[in-house]
């Protein structure tokens, strides 16, 4: 029987892992990108052409966009693509953190249908198949059921509650942070916070593999406009991005504002 698209993700962040903690964050190599774009690694990338070649050679049809990648506009003609991010929380990784992970995803006609999140330093590896539910090391998972907002657990960076982003008052939440968004998205859908938030544009490689992850584990996620989250666009980017229980949800739309 020929290998699913979860199991070739499955298969790829398990050998992304060894890779990657192969080196040390410390002392790899690393410079930082063009356009305030952030740093790399030699690991980043050695990472990134294992993905690539793997990837590519089992499904050559499929498009593919990567951060650690030229994009190749390609894509946008193909009905699959690979949404990859090598490393989501360089950062962390050069700091010898273990809060990084390996997130990667297939989307079909903009949908995502296929997705690994993967720690390997905290051995947690979170998956999603399209209508199979999500799990976290083989065992399902599900979003938790608060439904009020004051007193939820929200992952969030400090700038998304600024008052200028809400109707009345930001609400009074418990907010945490993790570096890495592929991290949140999972810690959601795993439910050990109630909801996650991002403001700013961002890219689709930090959440195309969450975004299956939590619709899997019961989540509803949008945009910041509460719009249905949309991949392999021209620009790879979505305008923010909210996930939650749909009540939870429903409660956060309504207090942010236009």
């Amino acid at each position: 029987m020929p290998e699913t698209d979860l199991a070739l993700l499955i298969r790829a962040a398990r050998a992304a892992g060894e890779i990657a903690t192969g080196f040390r964050g410390e002392t790899a190599r690393r410079w930082d990108k063009s356009g305030d774009a952030g740093p790399v690694t030699e690991a980043d990338l050695a990472v990134n052409d294992m993905l690539f070649r793997e990837l590519r050679t089992a499904r050559p049809d499929y498009g593919w966009l990567s951060e650690e990648s030229e994009d190749d506009l390609a894509r946008l003609q193909q009905e699959h693509v690979f949404i990859v991010d090598p490393i989501d929380g360089t950062r962390s990784f050069i700091e010898g953190s273990r809060t990084w992970a390996h997130a990667l995803a297939v989307a079909q006609r903009g949908v995502v249908t296929a997705a690994v999140v993967y720690l390997p330093l905290r051995d947690k590896l979170y998956s999603a198949a399209a209508g199979e539910g999500a799990r976290l090391n083989g065992r399902q998972i599900r979003v938790s059921g608060a439904t009020e907002l004051p007193g939820a657990s929200v992952l969030a960076a400090r700038p998304a509650f600024a008052p200028e982003f809400w109707r009345a008052d930001p609400p009074e939440v418990s907010r945490s942070l993790r570096p890495s968004l592929a991290y949140r998205t999972s810690l959601v859908a795993e439910g050990r916070f109630d909801a996650m938030l991002t403001i700013r544009p961002t890219w689709e490689w930090d959440v195309a593999a969450g975004d299956l992850i939590l619709r899997e584990a019961g989540a509803v996620t949008s945009d910041r406009t509460a719009r249905a989250l949309r991949f392999n666009n021209k620009l790879p980017q979505v305008n923010g991005v909210l996930a939650a229980n749909p009540v939870l949800h429903g409660k956060i739309v309504s207090e942010l504002a236009e």
